[in-house]
C-alpha cells in the first residue's frame, strides 16, 4: 500500500493528487493508495482519502504501507523514516500557490543528499521514481533527539 500524506497546513497540493489520478488511470500505479490530503480542493477519483486523520489512524495506516509519498514537510518525512518506510518526497512550490516560498526544495534536497529518500522535483518524473524506489536502498534514519536533549541537560547543569 502507498500512503500519501500532504500535511495539515493550510496549503493545497492539488497538482500532486491530479498526477496520481493520472498515473492510476493510465495503469501505471496498481497498488492501493490511501491519502491524507489536507486542504487540497481536488478530490482524487482513484484514491481513498480523508482531509485529516487522527494520530492513531495515521500510525495504523503508516504501519500498513510500504511506501510514503509526501510533500516536503519535515515532520511527515521524519515520521515515515522513523517507521522504516521508503519515501518519495515532492516539494510544494510557491508558483502553484502550494506554499509561501520554495523552502521545501532545500529540505528535500538535504534528505536526498543524506541518502534517506527519493526526491521528485518534477511531477513528470513521478512514474519513474515509483518504478525505481522499490529497488533503491536508503540509509537508515537515526534520530539525534536524545543527543540533543543530553547536550541541553549538560549545558543547564554545568556551572
Amino acid at each position: 500500500m502507498i500512503f500519501v500524506t500532504l500535511g495539515s497546513q493550510k496549503f493545497q497540493f492539488n497538482r500532486m493528487l491530479r498526477k496520481l489520478d493520472e498515473l492510476i488511470d493510465a495503469g501505471k500505479i496498481e497498488e492501493e493508495i490511501f491519502g491524507q490530503i489536507g486542504y487540497s480542493e481536488y478530490r482524487p477519483k482513484n484514491i481513498k482519502c480523508k482531509q485529516f486523520i487522527e494520530r492513531e489512524e495515521f500510525k495504523k495506516i503508516m504501519s500498513k504501507c510500504d511506501l510514503v509519498i509526501s510533500h516536503g514537510g519535515t515532520g511527515a518525512i521524519i515520521t515515515a523514516l522513523k517507521e522504516g518506510k521508503k519515501v518519495i518526497a515532492i516539494p510544494r512550490l510557491a508558483q502553484y500557490k502550494e506554499h509561501v516560498d520554495n523552502h521545501q526544495i532545500q529540505l528535500i534536497k538535504a534528505f536526498e543528499e543524506s541518502g534517506l529518500i527519493k526526491a521528485v522535483y518534477d511531477l513528470n518524473e513521478l512514474e519513474k521514481a515509483l518504478l525505481n524506489v522499490k529497488e533503491m536502498q536508503f540509509i537508515k534514519y537515526e534520530s539525534n533527539t536524545e543527543n540533543i536533549i543530553n547536550d541541553i541537560e549538560e549545558f543547564i547543569n554545568s556551572d
